[in-house]
């Protein structure tokens, strides 16, 4: 009985009757605790373990091979891996299963520099591996990318003539996928006799890894079958490489193949709309979270924070948040430099304290988030004393990304001076976006001189950046530095420079539609000028007059204002 409920993995029924057999005097032999601990979950083990260890020992079956190698194997299971090395430590060390229960137990808690010890001082006992010891070592050297010690079991296995089954096969494909060796991992796939959806997958993601998503996406699409894993996988992939309407049209496509997505193909999902400010799709995500019971843990709730955010809809990431009943750091961090960028700032600096109530420690993207938060606002003074109290008050040092905060906070205030001492005294070389915020506040401030110093030290950290140019005019332009405008554009003409143009974005329906300056690319463009004539003609009966003093273009007034009436933007509000 014991044993059957072990098998429908009713571990609490198994532990009634192993009680019961002992009120009617039953003792129990060498084959109980096996049973009884086979069918154990997490939390029974936690409960009870040690309580029925105590009954092991008091029964005489503590050096039992069978009873230990149970006891290894529910501590393990349960987190108590120091409980479980105790049990092994005091075996015979004689039976290999022995050793491939421990080592599976690290493999679980993810101690896999333990699994290559373990392996090595297995050998030195003079034990042969079986194969499901070489999985464990060979998943360990996968997550740790150990080359080397994958490389001494793949010529192990070669040396011993062991038998490819797939688990096996699977394994050594995903170790040299993980340590970069696709030509390897691919050659593997090439000779398998038999493959499944693991192996398949495999290959996937060791592609993804390697950012070559065409190569991924073309075995994903020669895959026979395909599960939730490897739709995500591929999913991810799109995700990774900043493909985010591609990642779209994949879930819609495994949604038509009736495979159901798990958390992470949420968070995937979740991340992309945020970066496309796709908020419908985004709200029938959560929509179907709520009513598919999708697990909505901490990571599922920092995405649609996230989402939600970055789409504008603020008080729905507040309300996300206030439902939340585990946060974690990030959750904290989202919600301050969201608010922040949303220009929230009071509440941004209330989250922040109220992180702090919380005992919960800020790191450095924390910090950015409440830096933005005063620039924003325009606390300069705040903002000095959030920066000084980084170091001081929580060990963080401040690093090039915080100094590019001070630097807009101070420029936006005026303060260029100030922000050009800051960059002087960085104790790290300031990169293209320390430089980029100072001459953005020249912008703003007109102020020529330190404008193109500050596009002279990013033009010599990157020589192709055609929005430095395109900025410098527009400052030449306002400024009426007419000479100076002509000759940096024939410059930049003379050079080939050319910015790449700005996108904008705005969803229709679950559908995203881009639009670049003058776009007539859109199947309803048409309609959109048609309508975009309207909205102009309404703006200026209502007194609206476009600021054109930094259209550089050689033409009259009129034509300048059409050339800021067909912006990108503008063109995607009239389709909405």
């Amino acid at each position: 009985m014991i044993k059957g409920y072990s098998r429908i993995d009713c571990p609490k029924h198994g532990i009634s009757m192993y009680l019961n057999m002992l009120k009617q005097n039953i003792k129990p032999d060498n084959y109980t605790f096996p049973f009884l601990f086979k069918g154990f979950n997490r939390n029974v083990g936690f409960s009870c373990g040690k309580e029925l260890h105590g009954h092991v020992l008091k029964f005489g079956f503590g050096s039992n091979v069978f009873v230990q190698n149970a006891l290894i194997y529910m501590y393990s299971l349960c987190g108590q891996i120091e409980m479980a090395r105790g049990v092994f430590d005091i075996s015979c060390k004689m039976d290999v299963i022995t050793w491939n229960v421990i080592i599976t137990g690290y493999n679980r808690m993810k101690q896999y520099d333990e699994t290559s010890k373990l392996f090595d001082e297995m050998e030195k006992n003079g034990l042969v591996p079986t194969s499901v010891t070489l999985v464990s070592l060979l998943s360990a050297c996968s997550k740790l990318r150990d080359l080397e010690v994958g490389k001494r079991v793949h010529k192990y296995i070669k040396k011993c003539d062991i038998e490819p089954k797939l688990i096996l096969e699977n394994a050594l494909m995903d170790m040299h996928a993980a340590c970069g060796e696709m030509d390897v991992a691919v050659r593997i796939f090439d000779r398998m006799k038999t493959r499944d959806v693991i192996s398949w997958t495999t290959i996937v993601s060791g592609f993804i890894n390697k950012g070559e998503i065409d190569l991924a996406r073309n075995y994903f699409d020669q895959m026979p079958e395909r599960d939730y894993v490897s739709w995500t996988a591929m999913i991810d992939g799109y995700i990774r490489v900043n493909c985010f309407k591609e990642a779209l049209v994949l879930f819609r496509q495994m949604q038509a193949s009736n495979i159901r997505p798990d958390e992470f193909t949420m968070v995937s999902i979740l991340t992309a709309c945020a970066h496309l400010g796709a908020l419908q799709i985004g709200e029938w995500i959560k929509t179907y979270i709520d009513r598919n019971k999708v697990k909505n843990d901490v990571f599922v709730g920092n995405a649609l924070i996230d989402m939600y955010l970055k789409c504008g809809n603020v008080s729905k990431a507040q309300r996300v948040f206030c439902e939340m009943p585990r946060r974690d750091k990030f959750t904290w961090t989202g919600m301050i430099v969201g608010l922040a960028i949303n220009g929230h700032c009071e509440e941004a600096l209330d989250m922040f304290f109220e992180m702090l109530r919380a005992s919960i420690k800020p790191d450095e993207i924390t910090y950015i988030g409440v830096l933005c938060a005063c620039t924003h606002a325009g606390m300069v003074d705040e903002g000095r004393k959030f920066f000084a109290s980084m170091t001081t008050k929580h060990a963080v040092e401040p690093n090039v990304a915080h100094y590019g905060c001070m630097v807009d906070l101070l420029g936006r205030a005026g303060q260029l001076q100030e922000a050009c001492e800051v960059i002087k005294n960085m104790p790290m070389k300031p990169n293209s976006i320390v430089w980029g915020a100072l001459l953005g506040a020249c912008r703003v401030h007109k102020n020529v001189e330190i404008a193109e110093m500050a596009a002279k030290q990013i033009l010599e950290l990157d020589p192709e950046n055609g929005a430095v140019y395109v900025m410098l005019c527009n400052i030449y332009a306002s400024c009426k530095r007419w000479d100076s405008l002509h000759e940096l554009r024939e410059s930049m003409m003379h050079r080939g420079i050319k910015k790449t143009p700005g996108c904008s974005l705005i969803e229709m329906y679950g559908v995203v539609h881009e639009f670049v300056a003058g776009d007539q690319s859109h199947p309803q463009s048409k309609e959109i000028y048609l309508k975009l004539d309207n909205m102009t003609r309404d703006l200026k009966l209502a007194g609206y007059s476009p600021d054109t003093s930094e259209v550089f273009l050689d033409v009259g007034e009129e034509d300048k204002e059409s050339t800021l009436y067909r912006h990108g933007e503008k063109l995607a509000l009239a389709l909405g």
